[in-house]
């Protein structure tokens, strides 16, 4: 049986990861539905990428009997109440990163995903990439020896884009996309630093454009991650120990190239049936089939991105946004 895919929101990303699916058989995965706030958007997307039906409200698509998981792709602040409607509905959800504004919304989502017995997962498809689990191979075998320091880095001029920009949408580098260096310091040495030091810059708008953040773990072992919307920055990660460094030579958020030790190992992707918004789109195939896996193994969670990570993730994000004075309205809820 085919896992059946409810698609929320007929943004941008929700273009992408629906044509990331179809790099995938659909004897394992279709999208059956999709909802907007705006049907004629919905139906346009339904048209466009073959899905039988269309809801102008995402309420609809909760109800949908025949729609096995929900993918989530809707802006930052819509995460909490959305999440909260198709988890309430029983429905299993894969909601885009973050997942809350803040820590308490995670928490929340992660009580209610819980205590209704529902899958949910944070859609943090870097680590599903082919590259992001030779590297976790390398790390469980030890191939570094002991780990001493983590970098990454994530850079890209986003200033024209209103969403980043403003602070009611949940704009900001480190929600949108610092929390991917973050992730990949958590998922490195995978626990809670002891420490937290950040320093940045806030547009007028009260987000912040540009922060770096200094995360010390136990044994000395420290995290060195910078992100800006306002300027290209060389988006490489590395990870250092005792017996070597592994490097992402690029894009770290959606690695398809290893550097292990001066060794280059590469990692191709499928070919995307349509434009695609943002690069390397189809990697998002591979969550998807994590998801359809874990939800065969009847799991309520995943053991890669599990919930409690989730949790870590936004009480360090909440932490560096304190350090440099970014507030948002649900922080005061």
């Amino acid at each position: 049986m085919a896992t059946r895919w409810g698609i929320c929101s007929a943004g941008k990303i929700s273009h992408d990861f629906l044509v990331a699916l179809k790099t995938l058989p659909a004897t394992e995965h279709q999208a059956v539905a999709i909802a907007a706030r705006d049907l004629a958007r919905a139906q346009d997307y339904a048209q466009k990428h073959g899905i039988p039906r269309a809801y102008g409200s995402y309420e609809e698509l909760a109800q949908d009997p025949d729609v096995d998981v929900v993918y989530v792709g809707v802006i930052h602040p819509e995460h909490l109440p959305v999440g909260q409607l198709f988890l309430g509905a029983g429905k299993p959800v894969l909601l885009e990163k973050p997942l809350g504004m803040n820590a308490a919304e995670v928490r929340e989502l992660v009580q209610l995903a819980r205590s209704r017995e529902v899958f949910l997962m944070e859609a943090y498809w870097t680590r599903f990439f082919p590259a992001s689990e030779r590297l976790h191979s390398l790390l469980s075998q030890g191939a570094l020896g002991e780990l001493n320091v983590v970098r990454a880095e994530f850079g890209a001029p986003l200033s024209g884009c209103p969403r980043i920009m403003q602070k009611e949408l949940g704009g900001g580098a480190l929600l949108d996309i610092g929390c991917y260096c973050v992730q990949f310091a958590t998922m490195v040495f995978g626990e809670r630093p002891e420490s937290i030091l950040a320093s940045g810059f806030l547009q007028p708008t009260g987000v912040d454009e540009t922060l770096s953040v200094i995360l010390n773990y136990r044994g000395k072992r420290q995290a060195v991650i910078t992100c800006s919307v306002l300027t290209r920055l060389p988006n490489q990660a590395a990870i250092s120990g005792t017996k070597g460094i592994i490097q992402l030579p690029s894009e770290m958020w959606s690695p398809t190239e290893l550097v292990v030790n001066g060794q280059h190992e590469e990692f191709s992707l499928p070919p995307p049936s349509q434009p695609l918004n943002f690069p390397k789109s189809t990697g998002l195939r591979y969550e998807a089939q994590h998801v359809r896996q874990c939800l065969l193994k009847g799991l309520k969670e995943s053991p890669m991105v599990s919930l409690a990570h989730s949790e870590l993730v936004a009480s360090i994000l909440d932490e560096v946004r304190r350090q440099v004075g970014v507030t948002y309205s649900q922080d005061r809820a």
